[in-house]
């Protein structure tokens, strides 16, 4: 299959397009810069770039009416203008799919479980659209309204952690923020759960949704249900050689920032759809070993 990456040279989506080469796929990959496109070309020999970035409307609809199969894992991390970066990936997400109407191709739309409906164990049956706040929950409505247009639309949740070597997403801004303090925090009892997922096994299932996803089918990024918030401030505690310490809710802003109300969340999810309905199997690491192993500075 020819398959067009955005987010191709990041994080996750670097290790999708090793993921879809070594199985003999063909990718294109989305590069915004020349650094990028050499990252990714070194990621496989099938592998070819499409410039452009995630406001280039018309090279978006080129990547995707080229392609057999989409999987769009870009988005513009700015979280001090949140907003207008979902905005962006709506924008990207309903141009891609548009080109597409009506060709029974694959499109993987990328979103998160955090806004799920806290203290409850959520599954890939739960909706929360009417009640989210979060502008991707109705980005994957969009997108998935497009199965009655003729696109074969799935959405990946990811945990709120896609860990391992590379990071650069919750867990080293935790990190840095306990550097910052000299202690590392939790908030409250620290009893809250995050779900959490290995970087290969997230790339894994890309492939797995790619390959046989069931047109709307929605598929959870997650191979432990829920880690303790304390478990992952006392993992960190030990890496940094620094006091584990409950931060106050009142407090949580000053220590963690904007952080402080995602790391509070209490937000258990299951993904045992998505292991029997795709025989996906999770091998990595666990978030606390990972932590201990290839986060130490």
């Amino acid at each position: 299959m020819k398959v067009f990456v955005t987010g191709a040279s990041g994080f996750i989506g670097s290790a999708l397009v090793s993921e879809l080469s070594n199985a003999g796929h063909h990718i294109v990959g989305l590069a915004r810069s020349e650094e990028s496109a050499k990252k990714i070309k070194s990621l496989g020999t099938n592998v070819e770039i499409l410039p452009g970035d995630l406001k280039d409307l018309a090279i978006l609809r080129k990547g995707a009416r080229e392609a057999e199969g989409i999987a769009h894992l870009g988005f513009v991390h700015d979280f001090q203008n949140f907003n207008e970066c979902c905005e962006i990936d709506r924008a990207a997400t309903e141009a891609m799919l548009e080109a597409i109407v009506g060709t029974n191709k694959p499109f993987v739309y990328t979103t998160g479980t955090l806004s799920l409906p806290a203290g409850k164990i959520s599954d890939e049956t739960v909706e929360n659209y009417e009640h989210s706040y979060f502008l991707r929950d109705h980005t994957e409505k969009m997108a998935l309204s497009y199965g009655v247009k003729g696109v074969r639309v799935t959405s990946i949740r990811l945990s709120p952690t896609v860990h391992g070597k590379g990071d650069k997403g919750f867990i080293p801004w935790i990190i840095a923020d306990a550097n910052r303090t000299g202690k590392s925090g939790y908030v409250g009892s620290g009893q809250n759960v995050w779900p959490a997922v290995a970087r290969l096994d997230a790339a894994h299932l890309y492939r797995l949704v790619l390959e046989k996803g069931r047109p709307g089918g929605i598929y959870h990024g997650v191979a432990e249900q829920g880690v303790k918030s304390k478990e992952i401030a006392e993992a960190i505690g030990v890496i940094l050689h620094l006091p584990t310490v409950s931060i106050s809710t009142e407090n949580a802003a000053e220590h963690f920032g904007f952080l402080g109300v995602f790391f509070s969340k209490d937000n258990p999810v299951s993904s045992e759809i998505t292991r029997e309905e795709l025989g996906w199997e999770p091998q990595g690491l666990g978030l606390v070993d990972d932590i201990r192993k290839n986060y130490s500075l």
